[in-house]
């Protein structure tokens, strides 16, 4: 098949055909297929974190409070399962059929959660959501990819980051409020008439996305051993130091499944004839070091966003309302560096420099957040959240531009979704890493919402912000080892 864009669906024939497939899009369409995405992008992001505040209310009803994370758990787990999944099927079939199969799996899940009469079939519709919602998440920045060249695309980067963390944001606030005063399986009805009009909003709007898909085989012997590695791996993650032992039987078994599961795996990849993710694509540096830095910034930011509420309230001694408005600065200042970030990348030579700058301000903000935890002022922590957010709003856009500036068109989908999964699996660890450092520092039989004494509270979360500064490190050596390439134009993309 011809590596140039085809029309979705691009039927007609002849020379009228030849020219509707290249005729180019202009910036009002291509905005307006973007804006189509986000529903779907703002949809499953939200789902990962508007259950926080609604479990306690769902766990006295269904009158199971000891299987409640299970919730988030099983989301997540099938989440990241699949993201690697669903790039390679919309790299087969287009992203248009795949983000249908995305929508509808979500609404079913939506609609198991909501008739859910008992915990456990609650447990199993949020694992479905998951599978679902693993599509809305990731495709979004696919269809990006397809709409405009690498030099164009950091000024429509803003707005998924916006929808991003706009929903990551009010996700806990719009479940708490749904869960105080209407009954909390609203959480997912809500779901059903928003995927209705996701569904109609991209059908319509993705008739006219180009399409770079070439004929593909999915390896599902490779699909169903990453499945069950990452499964099992995050299992151990979520369930060791909570449930069981990190030396007990079933984590020693589920973390020996994982690396064995892994390392076959791996050996799919080197032996199959069109392995799950080209080899061709991670024999690349620019990816290698793009998907590096972009699992270690994110999976740092996931981690504070989970545990900088608990410090607030069990070492400041904040209110939770008083929490979350003290961590808006931190949404809006990263909005806004992604922002402008995203207007800066495609016209300026040294791209790189601007991430770079700004995740030093980010990494410095962290490492004084965890020297002086257990002596903030609030004007001095509202200044160094500011600092984290606003350093680390640049580095996605940057890590998503580059590595899909050396993709071909038609391994989008698949490389988009392996850096998705590299980043949710690392979060992953990075939240399982956090709360055994905060729990080393927490005198036995005490709740971190508690009245702790502040030093050793302190102390534990002063552990956790270091080891993200550690990860932003990471990230930053990364950035500096990747190539700056120039930014392909359409043309030069296109011709790829």
């Amino acid at each position: 098949m011809d590596a140039y864009a085809r029309q979705e669906p691009a039927r007609p024939s002849s020379a009228r055909a030849e020219a509707v497939r290249h005729a180019p899009l202009t910036h009002r369409e291509a905005r307006l297929i973007v804006l189509g995405v986000l529903l779907p992008t703002f949809m499953g992001s939200l789902d990962q974190t508007i259950l926080a505040n609604a479990l306690p209310t769902i766990g006295r009803e269904l009158g199971d409070i000891h299987n409640l994370p299970w919730l988030i758990t099983a989301y997540l787990l099938a989440a990241t399962a699949v993201m690697p999944l669903y790039g390679k099927i919309s790299d087969i079939h287009g992203r248009r059929f795949t983000l249908r199969i995305a929508l509808l799996t979500y609404m079913a899940g939506s609609l198991v959660c909501a008739l859910a009469p008992s915990l456990l079939v609650l447990i199993f519709g949020r694992a479905l959501h998951g599978v679902g919602g693993g599509g809305l998440s990731s495709m979004g920045m696919v269809v990006l990819g397809d709409l405009v060249a690498p030099k164009e695309r950091g000024r429509y980067y803003s707005y998924f980051a916006a929808t991003y963390m706009t929903a990551g944001g009010a996700g806990p606030l719009l479940g708490g409020l749904i869960s105080d005063h209407m009954h909390w399986s609203v959480i997912f009805w809500m779901n059903i008439p928003m995927g209705l009009a996701a569904l109609a909003l991209t059908t319509a709007l993705l008739r006219r996305l180009p399409r770079y898909d070439r004929p593909h085989h999915l390896d599902f012997l490779g699909a169903a051993l990453i499945v069950v590695a990452s499964v099992s791996f995050m299992l151990a993650l979520n369930m060791a130091g909570v449930r069981y032992a990190w030396t007990s039987l079933p984590i020693l078994a589920l973390l020996a499944a994982a690396l064995v599961v892994g390392a076959l795996f791996v050996l799919r990849l080197m032996t199959a004839p069109e392995p799950l993710i080209p080899l061709s694509i991670l024999g690349n540096p620019i990816v290698r070091w793009a998907i590096l830095a972009n699992a270690c910034g994110w999976g740092a930011i996931i981690g504070l966003n989970v545990l900088l509420p608990m410090y607030l309230q069990g070492v400041m001694g904040l209110s939770p309302t008083a929490a979350g408005l003290s961590l808006m600065v931190f949404l809006v200042a990263m909005n806004g560096t992604a922002g402008l970030a995203g207007q800066v990348l495609g016209r300026v030579r040294h791209y790189k420099r601007l991430p770079m700058l700004m995740l030093s301000l980010a990494t410095a903000s962290v490492t004084a957040l965890g020297v002086y935890a257990d002596s903030l002022t609030p004007l001095t922590l509202e200044l160094l959240l500011i600092g984290i957010g606003a350093g680390f709003g640049p580095v996605p856009s940057f890590t998503a531009v580059a590595m899909q500036n050396v993709v071909a068109r038609h391994q989008l989908g698949i490389s988009i979704g392996s850096m998705n999964f590299s980043r949710n699996l690392f979060a992953t660890m990075l939240i399982a890493v956090f709360g055994a450092m905060v729990l080393g520092g927490t005198p036995a039989g005490e709740s971190l919402r508690g009245e702790l004494a502040a030093s050793a509270g302190a102390g534990g979360f002063g552990r956790v912000f270091f080891a993200a500064a550690a990860s932003f490190a990471v990230a930053f050596i990364a950035i500096v080892l990747i190539e700056e390439k120039p930014l392909q134009t359409d043309s030069e993309a296109a011709a790829k």
